[in-house]
């Protein structure tokens, strides 16, 4: 299999690590012009990869036909490279799924997928019950009720930090309450999970969410309900942190590892 990744932060080093012991014969990384120096040094791509290319030209990596491209380097890099990729016929994972509350995106994305019979894949990322979600949506519009709770540390660097102070947080505080499309705009890298449940019920803004900082919590928990005509349910998740990354759910990069693997089943040797 070759195998690209877009982007090289916590989630593309969890991927690697986990490729160290499930190796592919090819391995294109493409990073930016001022990380390819240290991301040359890491040793864990030898172990990924019998082949491994670093480069920060996108042309180059789509030359190589990769089998799969994955993006795991935020909302720009969807924008950016992700229309390129799928234009050129590589089917392309995006785990950024906020980026697809732009509406001009999404249909960029769609299109760039349809004229090159290439495949958009989203993969659930942190969260689960996307199945039943999306068959729900089939019967009519279900309702969606999302609530993010991350540790104080994961919004640092937001626009909670405008709400409340961060710092001296004694008490679970819930610093936004609005819908999937708002979220994503505004928290792009915690708020992926909110996007995934839209997408899967086919709208950013019957989506409610709650997001909250607790300095009381020790991980990620992801929790929704849903009314439909077609049932009810609820779903809850508490997930483990990256180590590289608060704002991220360890779940989140093998939710893309089992992408991998499903691609990898699919090719003839």
């Amino acid at each position: 299999m070759h195998l690209a990744l877009i982007g090289y932060g916590s989630i593309g080093r969890a991927i690697v690590a986990w490729l160290g012991a499930h190796p592919v014969s090819d391995l294109t990384l493409f990073v930016r012009s001022a990380a390819i120096g240290k991301t040359v040094k890491d040793e864990a791509l030898g172990r990924a990869a019998d082949t491994v290319q670093i480069t920060d030209d996108l042309g180059t990596l789509i030359a190589g036909a990769p089998d799969l491209v994955v993006e795991c380097a935020g909302h720009s890099s969807v924008s950016t490279h992700c229309p390129e990729t799928l234009a050129a016929g590589l089917d392309t994972v995006v785990i950024s799924v906020g980026a697809l509350a732009d509406p001009a995106l999404y249909a960029a994305l769609e299109g760039a997928a349809k004229a090159s019979s290439a495949h958009l894949i989203l993969p659930a990322g942190a969260i689960g019950g996307i199945d039943l979600l999306s068959a729900l949506a089939l019967v009519d519009e279900p309702h969606v009720s999302y609530r993010g709770t991350k540790p104080p540390a994961a919004w640092r660097g937001t626009a909670a930090e405008g709400t409340c102070d961060l710092s001296y947080l004694s008490a679970p505080k819930t610093f936004f309450d609005g819908s999937a499309r708002e979220a994503a705009r505004l928290y792009p890298k915690n708020a992926n999970v909110a996007a995934t449940l839209a997408l899967a019920c086919g709208s950013f803004d019957r989506v409610r969410v709650q997001l909250i900082a607790d300095p009381t919590a020790t991980g990620n928990a992801h929790q929704y309900e849903v009314r439909a005509q077609g049932g009810t349910f609820a779903f809850r998740t508490d997930a483990a942190a990256s180590s590289g990354n608060v704002k991220t759910s360890v779940s989140t990069a093998y939710s893309l590892i089992r992408e991998i693997n499903r691609k990898r089943a699919t090719l003839v040797i």
